[in-house]
Protein backbone atom coordinates (compact mmCIF):
# COMPACT_ATOMS: atom_id res chain seq x y z
CA UNK A 1 0.00 0.00 0.00
CA UNK A 2 1.19 3.51 -0.85
CA UNK A 3 -0.59 6.19 1.12
CA UNK A 4 -3.89 6.09 3.03
CA UNK A 5 -5.92 6.77 -0.13
CA UNK A 6 -4.63 3.75 -2.05
CA UNK A 7 -7.50 2.46 -4.20
CA UNK A 8 -9.38 5.78 -4.12
CA UNK A 9 -10.11 6.92 -7.69
CA UNK A 10 -10.37 10.56 -8.76
CA UNK A 11 -11.12 12.11 -12.14
CA UNK A 12 -9.62 15.61 -12.35
CA UNK A 13 -10.62 17.94 -15.14
CA UNK A 14 -7.41 19.56 -16.36
CA UNK A 15 -6.95 23.19 -15.39
CA UNK A 16 -4.51 25.47 -13.58
CA UNK A 17 -3.97 26.58 -10.00
CA UNK A 18 -5.76 25.38 -6.89
CA UNK A 19 -7.79 22.47 -8.32
CA UNK A 20 -4.66 20.71 -9.65
CA UNK A 21 -2.92 21.40 -6.33
CA UNK A 22 -5.75 19.63 -4.50
CA UNK A 23 -5.45 16.73 -6.95
CA UNK A 24 -1.70 16.49 -6.35
CA UNK A 25 -2.21 16.51 -2.58
CA UNK A 26 -4.69 13.64 -2.90
CA UNK A 27 -2.32 11.88 -5.30
CA UNK A 28 0.50 12.23 -2.76
CA UNK A 29 -1.80 10.50 -0.27
CA UNK A 30 -2.10 7.51 -2.59
CA UNK A 31 -5.20 8.23 -4.68
CA UNK A 32 -5.28 7.20 -8.34
CA UNK A 33 -5.76 10.66 -9.87
CA UNK A 34 -6.53 10.68 -13.59
CA UNK A 35 -6.28 14.12 -15.15
CA UNK A 36 -8.38 14.81 -18.25
CA UNK A 37 -6.17 17.06 -20.39
CA UNK A 38 -6.77 18.82 -23.66
CA UNK A 39 -5.08 17.38 -26.71
CA UNK A 40 -1.86 19.34 -27.24
CA UNK A 41 -1.54 21.21 -30.52
CA UNK A 42 1.33 19.92 -32.69
CA UNK A 43 4.47 22.05 -32.43
CA UNK A 44 3.12 24.18 -29.56
CA UNK A 45 5.33 23.96 -26.50
CA UNK A 46 3.67 24.41 -23.08
CA UNK A 47 4.62 27.49 -21.07
CA UNK A 48 5.64 25.20 -18.22
CA UNK A 49 7.30 21.91 -19.24
CA UNK A 50 5.47 18.97 -17.70
CA UNK A 51 8.26 17.88 -15.34
CA UNK A 52 8.26 21.30 -13.64
CA UNK A 53 4.49 21.32 -13.09
CA UNK A 54 4.63 19.99 -9.53
CA UNK A 55 0.86 20.40 -9.14
CA UNK A 56 0.48 17.42 -11.49
CA UNK A 57 2.81 14.94 -9.79
CA UNK A 58 1.44 11.55 -8.77
CA UNK A 59 -1.20 11.72 -11.51
CA UNK A 60 -1.80 10.09 -14.86
CA UNK A 61 -2.99 12.01 -17.91
CA UNK A 62 -5.61 11.17 -20.50
CA UNK A 63 -5.85 13.64 -23.40
CA UNK A 64 -9.35 14.00 -24.85
CA UNK A 65 -11.10 16.41 -27.20
CA UNK A 66 -14.13 17.35 -25.11
CA UNK A 67 -15.82 18.90 -28.15
CA UNK A 68 -16.44 15.37 -29.43
CA UNK A 69 -19.34 13.26 -28.05
CA UNK A 70 -17.14 10.15 -27.88
CA UNK A 71 -14.79 11.93 -25.49
CA UNK A 72 -17.65 13.04 -23.23
CA UNK A 73 -18.96 9.48 -23.19
CA UNK A 74 -15.49 8.26 -22.18
CA UNK A 75 -15.28 10.73 -19.30
CA UNK A 76 -18.66 9.54 -18.04
CA UNK A 77 -17.44 5.93 -18.17
CA UNK A 78 -14.46 6.93 -16.02
CA UNK A 79 -16.76 8.86 -13.70
CA UNK A 80 -18.89 5.76 -13.30
CA UNK A 81 -15.91 4.04 -11.63
CA UNK A 82 -14.54 7.02 -9.71
CA UNK A 83 -14.95 7.97 -6.08
CA UNK A 84 -14.68 11.68 -6.83
CA UNK A 85 -14.40 14.27 -9.57
CA UNK A 86 -12.53 17.59 -9.27
CA UNK A 87 -13.23 20.59 -11.51
CA UNK A 88 -12.13 24.21 -11.23
CA UNK A 89 -13.85 25.94 -14.14
CA UNK A 90 -16.16 28.94 -14.12
CA UNK A 91 -19.81 28.19 -13.28
CA UNK A 92 -21.77 26.36 -16.02
CA UNK A 93 -18.70 25.29 -18.06
CA UNK A 94 -19.07 21.66 -17.02
CA UNK A 95 -22.82 21.81 -17.60
CA UNK A 96 -22.27 23.04 -21.16
CA UNK A 97 -19.89 20.15 -21.77
CA UNK A 98 -22.53 17.69 -20.58
CA UNK A 99 -20.44 16.82 -17.52
CA UNK A 100 -22.25 18.73 -14.79
CA UNK A 101 -23.31 17.13 -11.52
CA UNK A 102 -26.59 15.76 -12.91
CA UNK A 103 -25.20 13.52 -15.70
CA UNK A 104 -22.21 12.55 -13.55
CA UNK A 105 -24.44 11.48 -10.65
CA UNK A 106 -26.66 9.64 -13.11
CA UNK A 107 -23.56 7.69 -14.17
CA UNK A 108 -22.42 7.19 -10.56
CA UNK A 109 -24.84 7.95 -7.69
CA UNK A 110 -22.00 7.56 -5.15
CA UNK A 111 -19.77 10.15 -6.81
CA UNK A 112 -18.39 13.10 -4.85
CA UNK A 113 -18.48 15.99 -7.32
CA UNK A 114 -16.04 18.60 -5.99
CA UNK A 115 -16.07 21.93 -7.79
CA UNK A 116 -14.08 25.06 -7.05
CA UNK A 117 -14.43 28.67 -8.10
CA UNK A 118 -13.12 31.97 -6.81
CA UNK A 119 -16.38 33.88 -6.41
CA UNK A 120 -18.80 30.96 -6.04
CA UNK A 121 -21.40 29.33 -8.28
CA UNK A 122 -23.88 32.19 -7.91
CA UNK A 123 -23.95 35.93 -7.27
CA UNK A 124 -23.18 39.05 -9.36
CA UNK A 125 -19.45 38.23 -9.65
CA UNK A 126 -19.81 34.51 -10.37
CA UNK A 127 -18.91 34.84 -14.07
CA UNK A 128 -16.14 37.40 -13.58
CA UNK A 129 -12.49 36.47 -14.07
CA UNK A 130 -10.26 36.65 -11.01
CA UNK A 131 -7.13 35.49 -9.28
CA UNK A 132 -5.95 35.01 -5.71
CA UNK A 133 -5.35 38.73 -5.14
CA UNK A 134 -8.89 39.60 -6.26
CA UNK A 135 -10.52 37.07 -3.94
CA UNK A 136 -8.35 38.26 -1.06
CA UNK A 137 -9.38 41.82 -1.82
CA UNK A 138 -13.11 41.09 -1.54
CA UNK A 139 -12.82 39.23 1.77
CA UNK A 140 -11.01 42.02 3.61
CA UNK A 141 -7.90 39.86 4.03
CA UNK A 142 -5.75 41.75 1.53
CA UNK A 143 -6.39 45.08 3.25
CA UNK A 144 -4.74 43.65 6.38
CA UNK A 145 -1.46 42.76 4.66
CA UNK A 146 1.60 44.92 4.20
CA UNK A 147 3.05 48.16 5.52
CA UNK A 148 0.82 50.94 6.78
CA UNK A 149 2.16 53.53 4.32
CA UNK A 150 2.11 51.34 1.21
CA UNK A 151 -0.54 49.53 -0.84
CA UNK A 152 -1.58 46.10 0.49
CA UNK A 153 0.86 43.33 -0.45
CA UNK A 154 -0.31 39.90 -1.72
CA UNK A 155 1.08 36.90 0.19
CA UNK A 156 2.03 35.08 -3.03
CA UNK A 157 -1.04 33.02 -3.98
CA UNK A 158 -0.92 30.94 -0.83
CA UNK A 159 -4.02 32.22 0.92
CA UNK A 160 -6.96 32.22 -1.50
CA UNK A 161 -5.86 29.72 -4.16
CA UNK A 162 -4.23 27.16 -1.92
CA UNK A 163 -5.51 27.86 1.60
CA UNK A 164 -9.09 28.98 0.99
CA UNK A 165 -9.46 26.95 -2.19
CA UNK A 166 -7.42 23.77 -2.57
CA UNK A 167 -7.31 22.79 1.10
CA UNK A 168 -11.02 23.41 1.62
CA UNK A 169 -11.76 21.35 -1.49
CA UNK A 170 -9.63 18.52 -0.13
CA UNK A 171 -11.39 18.56 3.25
CA UNK A 172 -14.80 18.79 1.60
CA UNK A 173 -14.09 16.00 -0.88
CA UNK A 174 -12.82 13.60 1.77
CA UNK A 175 -15.66 14.44 4.15
CA UNK A 176 -18.25 13.79 1.45
CA UNK A 177 -16.48 10.56 0.49
CA UNK A 178 -16.67 9.32 4.09
CA UNK A 179 -20.39 10.13 4.17
CA UNK A 180 -20.96 8.42 0.81
CA UNK A 181 -19.48 5.20 2.13
CA UNK A 182 -22.02 5.31 4.96
CA UNK A 183 -25.08 6.43 2.96
CA UNK A 184 -24.27 5.11 -0.49
CA UNK A 185 -25.08 8.54 -1.91
CA UNK A 186 -22.76 11.08 -3.48
CA UNK A 187 -23.18 14.84 -3.48
CA UNK A 188 -21.77 18.07 -4.87
CA UNK A 189 -19.14 19.93 -2.86
CA UNK A 190 -19.24 23.65 -3.72
CA UNK A 191 -15.93 25.34 -2.85
CA UNK A 192 -15.53 29.10 -3.26
CA UNK A 193 -12.24 30.74 -2.39
CA UNK A 194 -14.04 33.74 -0.88
CA UNK A 195 -15.81 31.31 1.47
CA UNK A 196 -12.57 29.64 2.50
CA UNK A 197 -10.64 32.86 3.05
CA UNK A 198 -13.51 34.34 5.07
CA UNK A 199 -13.49 31.21 7.22
CA UNK A 200 -9.73 31.55 7.67
CA UNK A 201 -10.32 35.13 8.82
CA UNK A 202 -12.63 33.98 11.66
CA UNK A 203 -10.37 35.13 14.49
CA UNK A 204 -9.80 38.56 12.98
CA UNK A 205 -13.50 39.09 12.42
CA UNK A 206 -13.98 38.27 16.09
CA UNK A 207 -11.12 40.55 17.20
CA UNK A 208 -12.53 43.41 15.14
CA UNK A 209 -15.97 43.08 16.71
CA UNK A 210 -14.42 42.76 20.15
CA UNK A 211 -12.48 45.97 19.53
CA UNK A 212 -8.96 44.59 19.76
CA UNK A 213 -8.19 44.82 16.02
CA UNK A 214 -7.98 48.04 14.02
CA UNK A 215 -8.44 48.47 10.27
CA UNK A 216 -4.98 50.01 9.95
CA UNK A 217 -2.28 47.83 8.43
CA UNK A 218 0.77 47.07 10.58
CA UNK A 219 -1.10 48.24 13.67
CA UNK A 220 -2.07 44.93 15.25
CA UNK A 221 -0.56 41.99 17.04
CA UNK A 222 0.15 39.63 14.11
CA UNK A 223 0.22 41.99 11.13
CA UNK A 224 3.64 43.51 11.82
CA UNK A 225 2.38 46.23 14.13
CA UNK A 226 3.59 44.61 17.32
CA UNK A 227 7.37 45.03 17.77
CA UNK A 228 7.57 41.46 19.02
CA UNK A 229 5.88 39.98 15.91
CA UNK A 230 7.59 41.24 12.77
CA UNK A 231 10.75 40.94 10.70
CA UNK A 232 13.89 43.04 11.16
CA UNK A 233 16.91 43.71 8.97
CA UNK A 234 20.29 42.55 10.23
CA UNK A 235 23.76 43.96 9.66
CA UNK A 236 24.45 41.68 6.67
CA UNK A 237 21.38 42.80 4.73
CA UNK A 238 19.38 39.71 5.71
CA UNK A 239 16.42 39.38 8.05
CA UNK A 240 15.23 37.68 11.20
CA UNK A 241 11.61 37.07 12.22
CA UNK A 242 10.43 37.34 15.81
CA UNK A 243 7.13 36.01 17.10
CA UNK A 244 7.35 36.31 20.88
CA UNK A 245 3.66 36.83 21.67
CA UNK A 246 3.36 35.13 25.06
CA UNK A 247 4.83 37.10 28.00
CA UNK A 248 7.42 34.46 28.89
CA UNK A 249 8.63 34.26 25.28
CA UNK A 250 8.75 38.06 25.14
CA UNK A 251 10.86 38.10 28.30
CA UNK A 252 13.21 35.58 26.71
CA UNK A 253 13.46 37.72 23.56
CA UNK A 254 14.41 40.77 25.62
CA UNK A 255 17.16 38.74 27.30
CA UNK A 256 18.55 37.73 23.91
CA UNK A 257 18.49 41.39 22.86
CA UNK A 258 20.16 42.54 26.08
CA UNK A 259 17.06 44.47 27.22
CA UNK A 260 15.93 42.33 30.11
CA UNK A 261 14.04 44.13 32.87
CA UNK A 262 13.59 47.55 31.23
CA UNK A 263 10.32 49.12 32.40
CA UNK A 264 9.91 51.07 29.15
CA UNK A 265 9.33 47.88 27.22
CA UNK A 266 5.83 46.97 28.46
CA UNK A 267 4.74 44.43 25.87
CA UNK A 268 1.15 45.45 25.22
CA UNK A 269 1.44 49.22 25.50
CA UNK A 270 0.29 50.00 21.96
CA UNK A 271 1.15 53.68 22.31
CA UNK A 272 4.78 52.65 22.80
CA UNK A 273 4.92 50.24 19.85
CA UNK A 274 6.28 52.74 17.25
CA UNK A 275 9.14 53.72 19.57
CA UNK A 276 9.78 50.07 20.45
CA UNK A 277 9.88 49.05 16.78
CA UNK A 278 12.52 51.69 16.08
CA UNK A 279 14.59 50.60 19.06
CA UNK A 280 14.31 46.91 18.18
CA UNK A 281 15.29 47.70 14.59
CA UNK A 282 18.47 49.46 15.70
CA UNK A 283 19.42 46.60 18.00
CA UNK A 284 18.82 43.87 15.39
CA UNK A 285 20.78 45.88 12.82
CA UNK A 286 23.84 45.50 15.05
CA UNK A 287 24.47 41.81 14.33
CA UNK A 288 24.26 39.43 11.38
CA UNK A 289 21.28 37.18 10.87
CA UNK A 290 23.21 34.05 11.85
CA UNK A 291 24.65 35.72 14.95
CA UNK A 292 21.14 36.45 16.19
CA UNK A 293 20.04 32.89 15.45
CA UNK A 294 22.99 31.52 17.42
CA UNK A 295 22.23 33.84 20.36
CA UNK A 296 18.57 32.77 20.45
CA UNK A 297 19.09 29.03 20.01
CA UNK A 298 17.75 27.06 22.98
CA UNK A 299 16.31 30.12 24.73
CA UNK A 300 12.65 29.98 23.60
CA UNK A 301 12.77 33.49 22.18
CA UNK A 302 10.68 32.67 19.07
CA UNK A 303 13.34 34.02 16.73
CA UNK A 304 14.05 32.47 13.34
CA UNK A 305 16.10 33.35 10.26
CA UNK A 306 14.23 34.59 7.21
CA UNK A 307 15.59 32.18 4.62
CA UNK A 308 15.44 32.61 0.88
CA UNK A 309 13.69 30.03 -1.28
CA UNK A 310 17.12 28.58 -2.14
CA UNK A 311 18.39 28.57 1.45
CA UNK A 312 15.39 26.83 2.99
CA UNK A 313 16.04 23.27 1.73
CA UNK A 314 19.50 23.08 3.32
CA UNK A 315 18.56 24.29 6.79
CA UNK A 316 19.36 21.55 9.36
CA UNK A 317 15.73 21.35 10.53
CA UNK A 318 14.45 20.94 6.99
CA UNK A 319 17.06 18.28 6.31
CA UNK A 320 16.30 16.43 9.55
CA UNK A 321 12.63 16.21 8.54
CA UNK A 322 13.35 15.39 4.88
CA UNK A 323 11.04 18.24 3.99
CA UNK A 324 12.34 18.04 0.42
CA UNK A 325 12.94 14.93 -1.67
CA UNK A 326 15.04 14.31 -4.77
CA UNK A 327 12.67 12.99 -7.44
CA UNK A 328 12.90 12.84 -11.23
CA UNK A 329 16.11 14.87 -11.10
CA UNK A 330 14.45 17.77 -9.28
CA UNK A 331 13.93 18.92 -5.70
CA UNK A 332 10.29 18.34 -4.74
CA UNK A 333 8.52 19.23 -1.51
CA UNK A 334 7.91 15.93 0.25
CA UNK A 335 4.32 14.71 0.70
CA UNK A 336 2.57 16.08 3.77
CA UNK A 337 1.21 15.19 6.25
CA UNK A 338 2.96 11.97 7.29
CA UNK A 339 1.50 8.64 8.31
CA UNK A 340 3.01 6.00 10.57
CA UNK A 341 1.70 3.02 8.61
CA UNK A 342 0.44 4.06 5.16
CA UNK A 343 3.40 6.10 3.95
CA UNK A 344 2.78 8.71 1.27
CA UNK A 345 5.37 8.80 -1.48
CA UNK A 346 6.39 10.36 -4.77
CA UNK A 347 5.46 7.71 -7.34
CA UNK A 348 5.01 9.47 -10.66
CA UNK A 349 6.54 12.63 -12.13
CA UNK A 350 4.10 15.15 -13.63
CA UNK A 351 2.84 13.65 -16.91
CA UNK A 352 2.83 15.24 -20.32
CA UNK A 353 -0.78 15.58 -21.55
CA UNK A 354 -2.02 12.27 -22.85
CA UNK A 355 1.05 10.21 -22.00
CA UNK A 356 -1.05 7.70 -20.05
CA UNK A 357 -4.20 7.68 -22.19
CA UNK A 358 -4.19 4.04 -23.23
CA UNK A 359 -2.84 2.78 -19.92
CA UNK A 360 -5.52 4.55 -17.89
CA UNK A 361 -8.44 3.64 -20.11
CA UNK A 362 -7.35 0.01 -20.09
CA UNK A 363 -6.87 0.02 -16.31
CA UNK A 364 -10.31 1.54 -15.83
CA UNK A 365 -11.98 -1.10 -17.98
CA UNK A 366 -12.53 0.66 -21.31
CA UNK A 367 -12.46 -2.00 -24.09
CA UNK A 368 -9.55 -1.86 -26.50
CA UNK A 369 -11.77 -1.39 -29.55
CA UNK A 370 -13.32 1.70 -27.96
CA UNK A 371 -9.86 3.08 -27.19
CA UNK A 372 -8.81 2.48 -30.80
CA UNK A 373 -11.99 4.14 -32.06
CA UNK A 374 -11.41 7.19 -29.86
CA UNK A 375 -7.94 7.64 -31.29
CA UNK A 376 -9.07 7.00 -34.85
CA UNK A 377 -11.56 9.89 -34.81
CA UNK A 378 -9.10 12.22 -33.02
CA UNK A 379 -11.08 12.30 -29.76
CA UNK A 380 -8.09 10.95 -27.83
CA UNK A 381 -4.36 11.50 -28.05
CA UNK A 382 -1.79 9.03 -26.74
CA UNK A 383 1.69 10.43 -26.27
Amino acid sequence: MTGPLDGFRIVEMGGIGPAPFAGALLGDLGADVVRIDRIAKPGVEPELPARFDFYNRNKRSVALDLKQPQAISTVLKLVAQADALIEGFRPSVMERLGLGPEPCHAANPRLVYARMTGWGQEGPLSQEAGHDINYLALTGALHCLGDADRPPQPPLNLVADLGGGALYLTVGLLSAAMEARRSGKGQTVDVAMIDGVTHLMSAFQAFRQQGSWTERRADNIVDGGAPFYRSYATSDGKFIAVGAIEPHFYANLLKVMGLSGEALLAQNDRAAWPQMRERFAKIFAGRTRDEWVALAMGRDACLAPVLTIDEAPTHPQMEARDVYAAFDGLRHPSPAPRFSRTRSDLRRPPPAPGCDSREVLKDWGIPRDEIDALQAVGAMADA
